[in-house]
């Protein structure tokens, strides 16, 4: 436990801690979610065997939940096969015979969807079931309005990107333009339509960024946009051939898609050479990019038609139609499937997947010179890269350790050996969703806290919980 914090972490027995509500209302959710999922499937399969399995898994979650909600102790995970699970249960086994109502959240959290793929992965015919599919496939079909209208945008920029490539552009105008792109990838899993409108190459070259993320720059409290792009810009005028940004994913649907729009962008601004994707390798966090998720999400652009206007079961009980696309709707779409297709084939959008992503505990272990050698070559691999880029809050918490560091902690300190010295160049793009975090100004806590809904009095930084906030937190590895 060398690389972890020595500071106390967020607790599911916290009364005023966000993990308090999490274990105790969301978890039980969203294990029923898990069971229904398990029980459609298993009533339309005609495989027998699969069936019988199907029953044994919803069985094992309905016990799973059971324990939840009784506080009982976390046991060790069965060996599935999988060298991760001598991680887990020698940090379980550190920590006594902890209770879900009184743990470690980070590593109770990490440990009941390690512990629910193990249901699976003991299987002979649900091995690489992913119970959170069709929610991600619903999710992303809801967003609908938000992909086509930034489909949109997307294409009109990157065309008259590549019309205006010869031309002289101002500095500010391309800072700008990196600003406005990085932002939106920052509230992506907000799909706020007010954010994409007014991207416009016109306005970017008249320093005129959208009026709505002006808005909600105010909303972001720490933000070292301008020192990433310097990143990103000094190793293009130093000539580097190879430039490769990473970004280490969070959610699936519209979020990898304004992921890959900002890959796109990168590419086609020069910014990087290559960008490589980090996925999840096992169903994770309910929403987490699986591999497939990447896979079905090109489809989906690939063939919008029977995607966005085929009913779904729901849609077909409340005798609802999906509204047709137009023509230029597809055309939109297959224009972004052809750009991002194209720069896949062609290596410079590249996707990952690692077990050092679903692990246990922090990031920190990253570094550890005593990593096994996948670790040891992932992080030889980030070292290389100019920038890694860490998306969402459990990237974010990660980073931080879950620690309860005060709030003015500076980010590179609270990253502990991630942090300046480790070679990794990183920038957390993180909308606020847990208690834990750092690099504020001094006061602006207590001054949040103290708004309505802040909870300030109660000693909840409730303010914290609801994705209203964000941080754009940068470290240099040097």
């Amino acid at each position: 436990m060398e690389f972890e914090p020595k500071i106390p972490t967020s607790s599911t027995g916290d009364k005023t801690s966000f993990a308090y509500e999490t274990a105790r209302k969301r978890w039980p959710i969203i294990i029923t979610q898990a069971i229904d999922d398990v029980y459609r499937t298993t009533g339309q399969t005609d495989d027998a065997a699969k069936r019988e399995e199907g029953k044994k898994i919803i069985n094992d979650l309905a016990t799973l939940k059971y324990e939840v909600q009784h506080d009982r102790a976390l046991t060790p995970i069965p060996d599935d096969g999988v060298s991760d699970v001598a991680t887990y249960n020698q940090i379980l086994e550190s920590l006594g015979k902890p209770t879900w109502l009184n743990v470690s959240w980070l590593f109770s959290e990490c440990y009941l969807y390690r512990r629910i793929n193990t249901f699976f992965k003991l299987s002979t015919h649900w091995k690489n079931y992913d119970i959170f599919a069709r929610q991600k496939i619903k999710t992303f079909r809801s967003s609908r309005p938000a992909v086509l209208e930034l489909a949109a945008r997307y294409k009109d920029l990157i065309t008259q990107l590549r019309a205006h490539s010869t031309e002289p552009v101002s500095e500010e105008a391309d800072k700008l333009l990196f600003t406005e792109m990085c932002e939106i990838c920052l509230w992506g899993n907000a799909t706020d339509l007010s954010l994409l409108t007014s991207l416009s190459y016109e306005d970017i070259q008249k320093l005129q960024g959208s009026e709505a993320r002006k808005k909600s720059e105010a909303n972001i409290l720490v933000n070292d946009l301008e020192a990433v792009y310097t990143q990103l810009k000094e190793a293009k005028k130093a000539g580097k051939k190879e430039r490769v940004v990473d970004i280490v994913l969070d959610n699936a649907g519209f979020e990898l898609y304004v992921d890959l729009i900002l890959a796109g962008y990168l590419l086609t601004a020069g910014l990087a050479t290559r960008v490589t994707l980090h996925a999840k390798s096992i169903p994770w966090f309910v929403s987490d990019v699986l591999p497939n998720d990447f896979g079905a999400l090109l489809n989906a652009l690939a063939a919008p038609v029977p995607f966005f206007e085929t009913a779904t079961e729901e849609e077909e009980l409340q005798g609802k139609t999906p509204e047709k696309l137009s023509d230029k709707d597809k055309e939109e779409l297959s224009f972004l499937f052809q750009e991002w297709s194209i720069l896949h084939a062609e290596g410079a959008l590249g996707l990952r997947a690692n077990r050092f992503w679903t692990g246990p505990g922090s990031f920190w272990s990253l570094v550890d010179p005593n990593a096994d050698e996948q670790t040891k070559e992932l992080a030889g691999d980030l070292r290389m890269s100019e920038l890694v880029v860490f998306k969402g809050d459990l990237n974010y918490r990660k980073l931080v350790g879950d620690g309860e560091w005060d709030p003015t902690t500076p980010f590179t300190e609270a990253i502990g050996p991630l942090g300046p010295g480790s070679g990794i160049n990183i920038l957390a793009l993180r909308t606020c969703k847990a208690d834990v975090v750092v690099g504020l100004k001094k006061g602006l806590d207590e001054e949040l806290r103290a708004q309505e809904g802040g909870w300030g009095e109660s000693g909840a930084r409730k303010w914290a919980w609801n994705g209203k906030y964000a941080v754009v937190s940068f470290s240099k590895g040097a």
